[in-house]
């Protein structure tokens, strides 16, 4: 089947579940979120695919293992798909809405050097903050996991691209609060215009920063 949105049921789904979270709660309302959540997710996957690569979607149940919070699910269903370069785009459900975002959330240790050492260089430097003042233009949001509250080791505060090198990774995000077009048809459009537009900032990324080299931690 086309993609054609998630019904105005997906939206309330989360909103119950805010109050219900609970395992018995969502045992009861499994079948209510595998088709008017989980399928439609699939359908967007078939949709974007060839554009943007396989979507995956993020399984509902919360890592609770390190987190005070022993609320089982997650309150919002997103999913990912990724350049070649190790860019992601991002897809978010949630109560309130969508959110549709695309970059490197989190720079890894080799990454963040590659991309400060990219900003110190006039020419990549340059072209990142054209970049990025552009989208903001557009009324993105351009954000990171975290940014420093000061100058990074060796950066002068008066540098010209200090604010972005105070960010830990680099994307862009846009929120759509509910609205009907979110169960039609045009929600393909909405989400794929945000990922297009992010297209200079994923090719410089991809280019200048790429993939982190560092092993994955292991635990335990």
């Amino acid at each position: 089947m086309s993609f054609k949105g998630w019904p105005a049921e997906a939206f309330e789904f989360y909103e119950e579940l805010e109050a219900n979270n609970r395992r018995a709660w969502w045992q009861a309302h499994r079948d209510v979120y595998d088709s008017i959540v989980k399928a439609p997710f699939g359908e967007l996957g078939v949709a974007v695919a060839d554009e943007f690569g396989p979507l995956h979607l993020f399984r509902p149940n919360r890592d609770v293992r390190f987190s005070k919070d022993k609320s089982p699910y997650k309150t919002a269903a997103a999913a990912m798909t990724e350049s070649e370069g190790g860019s992601a785009y991002y897809v978010q459900l949630s109560s309130e809405g969508l959110m549709v975002g695309a970059g490197m959330y989190h720079f890894e240790r080799d990454q963040l050097e590659r991309f400060r050492q990219a900003l110190l260089d006039d020419k990549p430097g340059g072209r990142i903050v054209g970049i990025t003042d552009e989208l903001t233009r557009q009324r993105y949001e351009v954000t990171a996991s975290s940014t420093l509250k000061t100058a990074p080791r060796g950066w002068h505060r008066d540098h010209p691209r200090i604010a972005l090198a105070r960010l830990k990774g680099l994307v862009i995000a846009k929120t759509f609060p509910r609205a009907r077009w979110q169960a039609t048809a045009a929600a393909l459009g909405r989400i794929v215009g945000v990922w297009r537009d992010a297209a200079p900032m994923i090719t410089w990324l991809d280019e200048v920063v790429g993939p982190s080299t560092i092993p994955p931690r292991e635990f335990g």
